[in-house]
């Protein structure tokens, strides 16, 4: 299979598709690989180093999806490579349809062959394409919340940690998944008084197994969503229904109630946030104030450390890709269940049940 690695043009955004390694693997397998002139840049890999791997340089993005029967990203498509797409073109990547009527009607326009991160799923219910940018957006989460508290950028000038004789800050991390565990782990690590929310009873208690009393856990109704956050200097959001649009848990009238000079982190917003208020933000411009609170969020988070999260995703990613590669995309659809819950559109209709009821669209059968 010809499989092409564009560079990604979503501001500030400098992960990458395929490391390396990774391309030969594909090479390995007997595919052919067409990288970007400095895809890898932004996470510090060369062209060199792809070219060693058995990677064909190609100097122009519009090269590489003419070649490519598939085309492997890290986020969704944007701008002008909507024109570059053909139908038929297998993309695999993070769609977040749910969130994005324009652009889930401009792939369907294309005929893509949508293959979702975001949407494959185990027998277990785990997201495994997810979980690794999850973990780290919820360790960033923490990071950037500090910095919104800080008075410099529109914070009440509070330390998370506290000092001798000063108490420290209280976070709210709304939903206990992937995300909302790493950003309490760092939470509690920072020195912050940090409080856990979720409405599945079982995985508070995991919760609270594993953290002990370092960690309070409270079941997630909209009562204690409220007084969590209104008594919170930093919410962080950290919702998700796979493949669905967010629910917007925090309203606006619970931001007038909280404290000026708070924080709101919404890990949320790729599938449209948590937070009433929530208004996808970019890492030139990442914050904004509204109701005295201010909010960070950055749709996504994972590239302000682009090397760590190129190799974390690509550790998962590769496997499936490859899977698509050396079967073909029906053989491999058909003998892994968890793959084909990633098929989000094929043959110009919408295959994921939680995008098609987003907006209302009929789910069509999957005909391979």
């Amino acid at each position: 299979m010809k499989i092409g690695v564009p560079r990604e043009i979503k501001p500030a955004e400098n992960r990458v598709a395929a490391t390396p390694a990774g391309v030969r693997a594909f090479t390995s397998h007997g595919h052919k690989v067409f990288v970007e002139k400095s895809a890898g840049q932004g996470s510090s890999f060369t062209d060199q180093e792809y070219v060693e791997a058995g990677a064909t340089i190609l100097n122009s993005p519009e090269e590489v999806w003419d070649q490519a029967e598939m085309v492997i990203k890290v986020k969704e498509p944007i701008g002008p490579e909507f024109d570059r797409m053909r139908s038929g073109q297998i993309l695999y990547t993070y769609l977040h349809l749910a969130a994005d009527r324009g652009l889930t009607d401009k792939l369907l326009d294309k005929g893509i062959v949508g293959v979702a991160y975001e949407t494959v799923q185990l027998a277990d219910g785990t997201l495994p394409l997810l979980a690794p940018m999850s973990e780290v957006a919820g360790r960033l989460s923490v990071q950037m919340g500090a910095y919104c508290l800080e008075a410099k950028n529109g914070g009440m000038g509070i330390l998370l940690s506290g000092v001798s004789g000063v108490r420290p800050a209280r976070v709210t991390v709304i939903g206990g998944g992937v995300a909302g565990l790493s950003a309490a782990t760092v939470a509690v690590g920072m020195g912050a008084q940090v409080t856990i929310l979720d409405n599945n009873s079982s995985r508070l208690r995991y919760l609270e197994d594993i953290m002990g009393s370092r960690l309070v856990t409270v079941m997630s109704n909209p009562a204690n969503v409220e007084a969590e956050c209104i008594n919170s200097h930093l919410v962080i959001g950290s919702v998700l229904i796979p493949g669905a649009k967010a629910p917007k848990l925090i309203t606006r009238d619970i931001l007038k109630n909280m404290m000026s000079g708070s924080a709101m982190v919404d890990i949320s917003v790729d599938q449209g946030g948590c937070c009433e208020t929530t208004r996808p933000t970019t890492h030139e411009d990442p914050t904004f104030i509204e109701e005295n609170v201010v909010h960070y969020c950055v749709a996504n988070m994972p590239g302000a450390v682009p090397r760590t999260s190129t190799i974390a995703l690509t550790n998962v990613t590769l496997a499936y890709g490859l899977a698509i590669a050396n079967k073909g995309l029906k053989k491999a659809l058909e003998e892994d269940p968890a793959l084909l819950k990633g098929l989000n559109l094929l043959k110009g209709e919408v295959c994921y049940q939680a995008v098609a009821d987003a907006f209302e669209l009929k789910c069509g059968k999957v005909k391979l």
